[in-house]
This record gives C-alpha cells, sequence and structure tokens, in this order.
C-alpha cells in the first residue's frame, strides 16, 4: 500500500493493493480499527459537509491518518453507506468522493514539473485520463499556441497512475463526442449542449476545467457504482457496524417537508437554533456539527445562500464556508436532508429541551413552523433587509 493508493482509493490500483495484502474486513470492524473510524468521518463528513478529507487535515502530509487506514477506510465507508440503504445519502457521498478527488487532483496538476515527476503520491492528466479509459478519447486542441502542448493525453499508457506525466497542461482539449455524452448532463446547463459546442471530426472543444469536470464526473459514477450492496456473508460486519450506522440515520433523519415556512423570524427561531446563532455572534467557532444543523435549518425555513451570508455577516461563520455549505444543501442532491431532530441535537451536546420544548415538536423545523402558525404578528428579517439595501440604493 502506498499513499497515492490512500490518496485516490477508487483507481484499480488501490483496489489491487487491497486485495494483495489480503486484509480482513470483518477482523478490522471487530478490532474497532482506525480505518473504521475514519470510514465513519468519511461518510459523515461526506453528508455534511460534501467532503470525505479528514478533520486532521489533507492526506497525505496533514492527516493523521496512516497510509492503511486511509486505504481501507475506502471500502468499509462504502459498506457504511450500503447499509444505510438510501439513495439520497448514496448520491451525496460518491459526490463527495468526486469532489474531494478532484481537488486532490488539481493540486498535483499545479505542482511544478520536477516534483511532479518524482513524487508517487502524486497523478498527472494522462494518468486520470488513462485511469478512466479516455487516453485515446481525449487529446490537446490542435488550436492551442506552440510549446504548450507539453503532456498530451493521447501519448498515456494503460495501467494505473504513474505520476509521470511531462509538461504543463494545455487550455483546451478535444474529447471524442461518445465520451463527451457518457460523461456531461443536460443539467449543467446550456452550455455543455452539444448544439452549443464546437464539433469538429467527431470530437468537442472543452476547456481544461470543463474536461476536470466531466472527469469529477466519471469519478462520482465509478465510486457510486456497485452501490448499495448486499453483504451476504458478511452479516458481522453489519451487526459490528450497527451502532455507527444508527449514528448516521440520526444525524440525517429523511424526512421531508411540504413547503418551508418562507419566513425569516429570529424571535420565533427554537431554541437550539438561537444558541447556535448567538455563539458564532460571540466569535466562538461552531462544530462541523453545529454548523450543519444551523445551515440547513437557516436552509430549510426558505433563505437562499445569499440570504444566509447576510444573516450571519456579524458572525464567527466564515462567508465563503456558509454559501458552499449552503449552496450544497440546496441543489438537487441537498433537499432531501432537513435539521437533525431534537433527539440527536441532543446527543451532540446542541438541543438542551429548554422549556421541554421536545413535547412540542421532535425537530426544528417543526417547531418552528408551529411557532410562525400560533404567531399573532410575525415580522420578516427579509423586509427590514430590503429597505435597508434600497436606501443605500
Amino acid at each position: 500500500m502506498d499513499a497515492l493508493d490512500a490518496k485516490y482509493p477508487f483507481f484499480a490500483s488501490a483496489r489491487e493493493a487491497v486485495a494483495e495484502a489480503a486484509v480482513s474486513l470483518p477482523e478490522l470492524v471487530a478490532a474497532d480499527a482506525p480505518a473504521v473510524d475514519r470510514a465513519r468521518e468519511r461518510v459523515e463528513r461526506a453528508l455534511l459537509e460534501g467532503t470525505v478529507a479528514a478533520e486532521s487535515g489533507e492526506f497525505p502530509g496533514e492527516s493523521a491518518s496512516d497510509t492503511q487506514a486511509e486505504l481501507l477506510s475506502y471500502p468499509i465507508a462504502r459498506i457504511l453507506v450500503s447499509l444505510l440503504d438510501s439513495e439520497p445519502a448514496i448520491e451525496k457521498y460518491a459526490a463527495a468522493e468526486a469532489t474531494t478527488a478532484m481537488e486532490r487532483v488539481r493540486r498535483d496538476l499545479e505542482a511544478d514539473d520536477e516534483l511532479r515527476s518524482v513524487s508517487a503520491a502524486t497523478v498527472s492528466l494522462d494518468d486520470l485520463l488513462a485511469e478512466f479509459d479516455l487516453a485515446d478519447a481525449v487529446r490537446p486542441d490542435a488550436t492551442a499556441p506552440a510549446g504548450v502542448r507539453g503532456g498530451t493525453a493521447s501519448g498515456a499508457s494503460g495501467g494505473g497512475p504513474t505520476g509521470t506525466g511531462s509538461g504543463r497542461d494545455p487550455d483546451h482539449y478535444r474529447i471524442d463526442v461518445g465520451p463527451y455524452l457518457r460523461l456531461t448532463s443536460p443539467e449543467w446547463g446550456n452550455s455543455w449542449r452539444l448544439v452549443n459546442r464546437a464539433l469538429a471530426d467527431g470530437a468537442v472543444r472543452v476547456s481544461r476545467e470543463e474536461l476536470l469536470a466531466a472527469l469529477e464526473a466519471a469519478v462520482e459514477a465509478r465510486v457510486a457504482e456497485g452501490l448499495p450492496f448486499e453483504l451476504g456473508a458478511d452479516e458481522e460486519i453489519a451487526a459490528a457496524l450497527e451502532s455507527r450506522v444508527a449514528d448516521l440515520r440520526r444525524l440525517l433523519s429523511e424526512r421531508t417537508y411540504a413547503e418551508p415556512p418562507d419566513v425569516v423570524a429570529p424571535a420565533l427561531f427554537p431554541p437550539c437554533m438561537t444558541n447556535l446563532i448567538e455563539k458564532a455572534e460571540r466569535d466562538a467557532a461552531l462544530s462541523a456539527a453545529e454548523s450543519f444543523a444551523l445551515m440547513a435549518f437557516l436552509v430549510g425555513i426558505g433563505m437562499t445562500p445569499d440570504e444566509v451570508v447576510a444573516f450571519c455577516a456579524d458572525t464567527s461563520l466564515d462567508a465563503e464556508g456558509i454559501r458552499y455549505q449552503t449552496e450544497y444543501l440546496t441543489d438537487d442532491r441537498g433537499t432531501q436532508y432537513p435539521p437533525p431532530t431534537c433527539e440527536t441535537l441532543a446527543n451532540y451536546g446542541i438541543c438542551h429541551n429548554e422549556d421541554d420544548h421536545m413535547q412540542v415538536a421532535a425537530d426544528p423545523l417543526s417547531y418552528y413552523e408551529k411557532r410562525v402558525a400560533a404567531a399573532d404578528d410575525v415580522t420578516d428579517w427579509r423586509d427590514g433587509r430590503e429597505g435597508d439595501e434600497q436606501s443605500e440604493a
């Protein structure tokens, strides 16, 4: 096992490394090995934050995970996701694995040529294309200026990633129309539709960033492939992971709401959300669970990412982080998950059942809906904000 396998665990070489190591996953789970806790973190952060990176830092280098624990956490995470048996959870997990992988790929591609050639823990674009059998389908755009077309994709060899791609990557590529259609989606917008692309000799012209976006889709599809799967004879694993799966289910209640209240009345917020807002206003950092609970609540009551950023402007919460998390919660994959229940929030030390409010509702959004419905006069925070914006104009 090496760092590259652990960094990109969905590569064929990583699967081979796990098989060759002859490590027993049931024994690892039974022994509660470090890979098990890292797998739980992997899934939890995927569902809450859209990343599978360790909280201790990026792997390799900053992360506290060793190579074996990092690599083996991937197959165990897939078991956890399968045991959740939730299509939205699978979609979120696969998307998070792909997003994290491509963030690492971009860092690898930005590395100096010399570093890239000697480091076993980096990949080139050639390596990535070869991994997904795209070496012959993608090539630098012939119209690119001379001298910047090093590291040609068509020159990649088969097999696993080697990290030996040479030269800087060009700004534009041509991708055969078949793979282009397979790796892109109409949901990405009109600019991706074939009718709006430069098509010549059966190939579509794309920018370097567009090619990376298509490759991210390829990673996501590979991660999602085969999920969920039946454990079959490995029922002991399911039993050993039962408590972790139960925690994930409680954390991400799969309730749905027909319509959000669509009114922002801070005076009517449930106590737990008010406490989190006040904590952030004191410039105290929120934990991942606290941040997710607050963002999910604010999105759940109908606030847009821009509104949440404005609402939290004078708090410890970072505007860029707010926007990323709220956009993640409001996209097609994110709308399945409202705020966790009061019981789950209590387990995380967030909810303290003030005024015995759990008797009123079992979750923050339901509690807020009931308070809004019972209020005689409700002032929407957004109304005052609109007035401020008009006076500034």
